[in-house]
């Protein structure tokens, strides 16, 4: 199953919250214990939408704009940044959608060949878990549809030794059978669909 049109609807959610942050909510804190507000928006700024379509075109992090983006107190959020986002995880959604892009393999920041298929998974479910992460810390909701949750799901299961290994997602925690799915999604990734900030 082709990725991308889900990314496509997942972007389109994350993108929403990402317009309903406000100013003061910047130092705010998420689920991410590691990020506050500002440091969630620019982590997904650089990898949902610059690195992304990177990775879509099978081409190094050396092709970024500017390589102090990779800095880790580099700073997105100046200017018409939630629209210049916008744009970018648009090129970036669209780049998975292009012939051959989830073929083969490729590379997501480092080095290391992956299965472009395989990133793209990881990618898209960035988008749906850390756009929940935002959605929460800033008092609104996720727009995750059953079928995108259930192939977050899948994609996340794919990923989630190697995440956890990579201390990039905690413990699973045990959820209700009669859990929606995206807080089975959640809670797969370790995080607690009942957090609040």
């Amino acid at each position: 199953m082709k990725i991308q049109p889900l990314m496509a609807r997942a972007a389109r959610s994350a993108i929403a919250v990402v317009r309903g942050v406000r100013p003061e909510q910047l130092g705010s804190p998420t689920p991410c214990t590691e990020y506050d507000v500002r440091a969630l928006l620019n982590h997904l700024i650089l990898w949902t939408g610059h690195v992304s379509e990177l990775s879509a075109r099978k081409r190094p992090v050396a092709d970024l704009p500017d390589p102090a983006m990779l800095a880790p107190d580099h700073d997105f959020l100046h200017g018409e940044w939630v629209k210049s986002y916008a744009a970018q995880l648009d090129r970036a959604v669209a780049a998975w959608g292009e012939p051959g892009a989830e073929d083969g393999t490729t590379r997501m920041g480092g080095e290391t060949e992956l299965p472009a298929d395989f990133v793209a998974q990881m990618l898209f479910g960035e988008l749906v878990l850390h756009g929940w992460d935002l959605a929460v810390a800033t008092g609104q909701r996720l727009d995750c549809p059953g079928d995108v949750a259930r192939a977050a799901y899948d994609a996340t299961a794919r990923s989630a030794e190697q995440a956890r290994a990579m201390g990039l997602f905690g413990t699973p925690l045990e959820v209700p059978a009669t859990a929606s799915d995206l807080d089975r999604v959640l809670a797969l990734s370790g995080r607690d669909p009942r957090w609040t900030p």
